[in-house]
């Protein structure tokens, strides 16, 4: 018999905050987190606008700012979210086996020190000509020895181990915007296996920084309504034109079914069913027919076991770009028929931008808060229909909804898919 997995712990640092009743009274009321571009000056790049993670550090989550000073922003991030989580979840007081409890992350890269790099290439250059020796020598003064190292994308789930002494499986995927929801859904066949018992998973990144947003301008993926940055992110109106930069994190603690409940855990829900494909496409494009979006949603159905009939909410991908709100409408219409326009589905990016790596498991939390509650965030800035865009997307305004199965997808480019099922846990 399959062992059954449960969501005992949640946590996130996101763009609207860090604890979660605020982060989600504010998601709610339609907010947005959207603003001028603070990390460095893009006031002459085409996007001058992003979603920050804005007045908050380690110190927040008790940690001494000094032991992290070389650490990534991805890995403060992590930590953030990950302590909430755990203390949330009361874990690491149950007897937890070091070597039953692993992590899984879907982290992004961490952000380069731009400002020490410029000041190598100034203290190297010979005119036109840059001295390689003496950059070297500059670097070896004034940078961290690991500070490379630590912008790697797997050091968030070293870190996190160490931390709470998890012995058990350590693994990081970069799986571009499907990062953190592939984590979550391997995580959970890792305790369904019998490798662990625990796993604390979800993801971090951010890519607010020049070469990020150079790199999404190039492929025209970005939103360039600087003018009002509160409405840049459209999810599924006819006027978008790409997604927002977000950053942050969120992290969750997924837990054996009888053991949660031998602990008298507190369980948000139970994640019943996981779906992972590839579009085998183009490295930038979604397939036009959706195929890789229908095969995960019906691969998630099939592995919990669930109809059509029984998705109360999906939290759609949404990321508010012209050719993903499309396919994702088209392959929400072919799995489920027409039965699809009576399902509500919201994206929350049009206020927290898109987190990257990290959008998936913070949409998770997202989904746990709307089953626990009962009702749809909204999509926000619905203005404008587009003919090609027609399901039910909670437009604008929160709203009461039988909430007890849900269905989140999230697609990267590469052509990932992932679709996670979740359910109300009712004993």
């Amino acid at each position: 018999m399959r062992r059954r997995v449960v969501v005992t712990g949640i946590g996130w640092v996101t763009p609207l905050g860090t604890e979660i009743e605020t982060v989600w009274k504010r998601l709610l009321a339609g907010e947005s987190g959207i603003g001028y571009i603070s990390l460095f000056d893009a006031s002459s790049f085409p996007t001058k606008i992003a979603a920050e993670v804005r007045d908050w550090d380690v110190s927040d989550v008790g940690e001494d700012p000094k032991r992290w000073e070389y650490q990534g922003r991805h890995t403060h991030f992590a930590v953030g979210a990950a302590k909430k989580a755990m203390a949330d979840s009361g874990v690491l007081d149950s007897g937890l086996d070091p070597l039953r409890f692993g992590i899984y992350t879907g982290s992004g890269e961490g952000q380069q020190d731009f400002g020490r790099f410029t000041e190598m290439m100034v203290a190297a250059m010979h005119g036109d000509e840059l001295d390689m020796a003496a950059f070297t020598k500059k670097g070896l003064e004034i940078l961290h020895p690991i500070a490379e190292l630590e912008q790697e994308p797997n050091m968030p789930a070293a870190h996190l181990a160490s931390l709470f002494d998890a012995q058990g499986p350590n693994v990081n995927c970069l799986t571009a915007c499907a990062a953190s929801s592939q984590a979550v859904g391997e995580a959970v066949e890792i305790i369904r296996r019998g490798e662990a018992d625990v796993m604390l998973s979800g993801g971090a990144h951010t890519m607010i920084h020049p070469f990020g947003v150079t790199g999404f301008n190039l492929l025209t993926a970005l939103s360039t309504q600087n003018e009002h940055p509160e409405k840049a992110s459209r999810p599924f109106d006819r006027q978008r034109d790409g997604f927002v930069l977000g950053e942050g994190a969120g992290m969750v603690v997924l837990e054996e079914l009888d053991r949660a409940k031998a602990r008298g855990a507190k369980i948000y829900g139970e994640i019943v069913g996981y779906g992972s494909t590839a579009d085998a496409f183009r490295i930038t494009d979604t397939h036009p027919e959706g195929r890789g979006a229908i095969s995960c949603i019906k691969m998630a159905l099939d592995d919990a076991g669930l109809n059509t009939d029984q998705i109360d909410y999906i939290n759609a991908h949404g990321t508010s770009t012209a050719v993903n709100d499309r396919v994702e409408t088209l392959a929400i219409k072919q799995v489920f028929g027409p039965r699809a326009y009576k399902i509500p589905v919201s994206s929350t990016k049009g206020m927290m931008g898109h987190l990257i790596a990290a959008a998936g498991a913070t949409e998770l939390i997202i989904c746990l808060l709307a089953i626990r509650d009962g009702v749809a965030p909204p999509t926000v800035n619905q203005e404008f229909p587009d003919p090609d865009c027609d399901l039910d997307y909670v437009p604008n305004a929160a709203r009461q909804i039988k909430c007890d199965t849900v269905l989140t997808d999230s697609f990267g480019f590469g052509g990932q898919n992932i679709a996670l099922a979740l359910t109300r846990f009712t004993g």
